[in-house]
């Protein structure tokens, strides 16, 4: 009978240790799995901060390249202005 309780409580051993590694496999996947879920957030994150400051280089480049753009086409207007070639002339009237 010694015996007999001694097999079946090995049996229940061994299945309850089965058991447990199972739920410790699961658990290490489940980490396995958090743990990249957050990498990857964690990579998302510096991606979105990289374009965030993209975005903010390129709105000050865009503000400074229209601030040229109004210099030069006002420099170009004043040289038209200044020019006899873009002046509108009467040439009949001269002639008269």
């Amino acid at each position: 009978s010694r015996r007999h309780s001694s097999k079946a409580e090995r049996a229940h051993s061994t299945m309850m240790n089965s058991d447990m590694d199972a739920v410790e496999a699961e658990n290490q996947v489940e980490l396995e799995e958090k743990t990249r879920l957050i990498n990857q957030v964690l990579e998302l994150q510096h991606t979105l901060e990289d374009l965030s400051a993209r975005v903010d280089a390129v709105k000050e480049e865009n503000l400074k390249l229209k601030s040229e753009n109004q210099v030069l086409g006002q420099y170009i207007e004043n040289l038209m202005s200044a020019s006899s070639v873009f002046q509108t002339t009467d040439t009949k009237s001269k002639r008269k």
